[in-house]
């Protein structure tokens, strides 16, 4: 493998690793700090992930440049409309949505990140679809819809797997707007204020509703700096990755989320994967993934 190929290869296996970290962490976030069925609490908890996500970026780029990086004129509209799409409406589907479904199953119907990718790029970029692409886009949603409506693991649930659905859809809008917005600045100054800005939104969104009457620990204190270094990891890296080359050539890697997160979830919240529902789906979404995106996997 060429040092060129390994530059796009092991930091898209890297993030997509830390992303699926994320769905048990924030069912265990949620169980140290004691949120339950209050949405603005989760919102407040959202907010504070990403908030401290985007100083940790600010932070880490002022050795990088050697100030502190600042919004411009050119590119605070832009990157304003990144934090309302890939962080605040993302999140605050995502983090609803998840805890109306399982840490596994979120992580499988997330997978849709992939199909959503290659139409958008065929509606936006134009990028043709071929027999073989549309062939793997049916293989993978088959995998969806065999987690969603197996009688074992319960009927399709508007804001469980629904949100997670549309969680899904706006990190593939986000992508490409950050796309956008990375082509005049630098990954760090774009994702860190994407994470700040959005996270503030969440933070404001969950202290309207009172939110913010969560206990302490230590805990809870660790997981939260957990979800928000991986945060400011994944993002950055991964904004970086789509300034290089389409969302359309490393959207192959988000296989790894359904894996990883439904493996994870198995580990830290004993949630039962050893179904053959959960078994078959993972393999339909996984050789649908791989299937969609196996020629430019090849020219990558």
């Amino acid at each position: 493998m060429t040092d060129k190929k390994y530059s796009i290869v092991l930091p898209a296996i890297f993030c997509n690793l830390l992303w699926g970290s994320a769905y048990p962490g924030i069912k265990i976030g949620y169980e140290l700090f004691n949120i339950t069925d209050s949405v603005p609490q989760k919102l407040f908890f959202a907010g504070l992930r990403f908030a401290l996500a985007g100083i940790m970026v600010l932070l880490a780029a002022i050795p990088v440049n050697r100030r502190l990086p600042s919004l411009r004129r050119d590119n605070i509209g832009i990157i304003s409309v990144t934090a309302l799409i890939y962080t605040a409406l993302q999140y605050l589907f995502f983090y609803i949505g998840l805890s109306n479904t399982t840490g596994t199953n979120g992580s499988i119907v997330n997978s849709t990140t992939t199909f959503m990718a290659l139409v958008a790029s065929r509606l936006v970029y134009k990028k043709r679809i071929g027999a073989v692409k549309i062939f793997g886009t049916l293989i993978g949603f088959c995998g969806v819809v065999t987690v969603l409506f197996s009688g074992s693991t319960g009927s399709f649930s508007l804001t469980g797997e629904g949100f997670i659905l549309i969680a899904a859809l706006c990190f593939v809008a986000g992508s490409m707007i950050s796309k956008k917005a990375a082509a005049g600045s630098d990954a760090m100054t774009v994702t860190g204020y994407n994470l700040l800005i959005g996270g503030v939104i969440l933070l404001i969104s969950g202290i309207f509703g009172k939110g913010y009457d969560l206990p302490v620990s230590a805990g809870g204190t660790l997981v939260l700096l957990y979800l928000a270094f991986l945060s400011a990891a994944a993002f950055t890296i991964w904004t970086a990755l789509l300034k290089k080359t389409g969302i359309e050539k490393i959207s192959v890697y988000n296989f790894i989320i359904p894996v990883s997160g439904t493996i994870l979830s198995a580990v830290f919240m004993k949630e039962n994967i050893f179904n053959i529902h959960y078994l078959v789906s993972l393999l339909l979404v996984c050789v649908g993934i791989i299937t969609v995106n196996y020629e430019k996997k090849q020219n990558l």
